[in-house]
């Protein structure tokens, strides 16, 4: 039975001296006239194993010969080497070669542009950046479930597919079965979707609030945590149009407590990865992100301020600044902005009460007709984290900020049902999953925290 590195680096003194088996890729083949060094690499651990072969081996030539990126079978001895860099190495009774890489292969032991590594996404978690990279973003979303099945949350799978309109269809993709090249039309000359499987127009879900707040009617607090889609033509470094989102709802929670438990969610999730991945952090802090283990420290660590917009927006305004886009009390904040508000306070910025017109109609509105209980969170290096907000609780109001909006109350008669049968106070927020990679690893562009991007005029894989 093979032992994977993870636990020669967990159990290094229980492995001492004993005779094991290891089975890994070759990361880097150092071969000299009487012996050899291989670095190898399983995918268990961050770190890799060094092997020792000598000239005693049968096959020694071979072994010389086996490139970077080949696959091979250990046997050896754990012998431990204080004095050296590395605490232990295995001492090789055997070396067999189980699959064989070419000298074409592209991830050879040097460096590579990021650019070029999304050209060959398939091997890029070879590396040790994506290693890292992609083992942050596992223990990551561990970390996520745990915080809220700790503290009795419902793991609730809302749909992918969906006929419920929440961030505008325009943003939503579109989904049919219908023969494109042959459409069957309506008498006024639309696309009659009576026919289509679903017998109407359907969509690749935007967000699962919708669902969610359904059932946070039934189970007090929910989250849902799955991939979610928009067409949004934008190719900045921290758009996608396939992503993943955590979203919880949760009844009898107003504004205040919500921004309790998104700042109590961050701190969890952020120490838990400190502590569960330190080597893939030290990695990043050393080579991608200088400063990331204070930044997160400091998260962990610090006071989230709490301001209204529009006291932000008069800070903003007497700032000594050139602002390339001028701050307005009736307008988002742009990214900017955001940098100045997090160094003012020197950390995490709840920014609340925003305009109403720019805001979405299920916010609750505040007593002042003008602005709605919501929230964004803005964390320094990186702006905004998190968006939630207060939901509109009352049907009557609820329908009056659909109407101004335009919103179609027929698709979703099922949604109105939650304030009309025992609705009570309720707020949810979202946090992108890639975004919060981003932070953690201090990766500045998304396509290098999602396996496989999907982005405008990009779908390859």
């Amino acid at each position: 039975m093979r032992t994977r590195i993870k636990e020669l680096f967990a159990k290094t003194s229980e492995f001492a001296s004993k005779e094991l088996t290891v089975c890994a890729w070759v990361r880097t083949n150092r071969a000299q006239s009487n012996f050899g060094f291989l670095n190898v690499n399983d995918g268990s651990f961050f770190d890799n194993l060094q092997v020792v072969y000598e000239k005693e081996l049968e096959n020694f030539a071979d072994v010389s010969k086996i490139g970077v990126g080949a696959s091979v079978k250990v046997v050896g001895t754990l012998v431990l080497t204080p004095e050296n860099k590395q605490a232990f190495e295995i001492k090789a009774k055997s070396v067999e070669l189980l699959g064989d890489c070419p000298e074409t292969y592209p991830i050879q032991p040097k460096r590579h542009t990021r650019e070029f590594l999304r050209t060959v996404a398939h091997l890029r978690p070879r590396t040790n950046l994506f290693s890292a990279v992609f083992r942050v973003r596992s223990v990551a979303a561990m970390a996520i479930h745990s915080y809220f099945q700790e503290r009795g949350y419902v793991y609730v799978h809302t749909p992918l597919i969906t006929c419920a309109d929440c961030e505008g269809s325009d943003q939503m993709f579109k989904i049919t079965t219908l023969n494109m090249n042959d459409l069957p039309m309506g008498e006024d000359g639309k696309v009659d979707f009576g026919e289509d499987l679903f017998g109407k127009q359907a969509f690749i879900t935007g967000s699962g609030q919708l669902h969610g707040e359904t059932f946070a009617m039934a189970f007090g607090d929910i989250y849902t945590f799955g991939p979610t889609f928009r067409t949004e033509n934008s190719n900045t470094q921290t758009h996608a149009n396939e992503f993943w989102m955590i979203e919880p709802e949760m009844a009898f929670c107003d504004l205040n407590d919500l921004m309790d438990i998104e700042e109590e969610m961050l701190k969890y999730v952020v120490k838990y990865v400190c502590e569960k991945c330190p080597e893939e952090i030290d990695f990043c802090d050393k080579f991608v992100s200088k400063g990331l283990k204070d930044k997160l420290d400091g998260i962990v660590n610090s006071e989230f301020t709490r301001i209204k917009h529009h006291d932000a927006i008069d800070i903003l305004k007497k700032a000594d600044v050139n602002w390339e886009f001028e701050p307005d009390y009736e307008e988002d904040i742009a990214k900017e902005h955001e940098k100045y508000l997090v160094d003012y306070f020197n950390g995490p910025v709840f920014v609340t009460d925003w305009p109403k017109d720019i805001k979405a109609y299920y916010m609750k509105l505040n007593p002042d007709g003008k602005t709605v209980a919501a929230v964004d969170l803005l964390v320094p290096q990186a702006g905004e984290l998190m968006g939630g907000s207060q939901r509109e609780e009352n049907l009557d109001k609820l329908l009056e900020r659909m109407d101004a909006n335009g919103v179609d109350k027929e698709g979703i008669k099922w949604y109105l049902d939650t304030r009309r049968y025992g609705g009570c106070i309720h707020s949810g927020f979202g946090m992108g999953f890639e975004r919060l990679i981003m932070y953690l690893t201090g990766v500045e562009n998304i396509r290098d925290v999602i396996p496989y991007p999907r982005t405008p005029q990009s779908c390859e894989y």
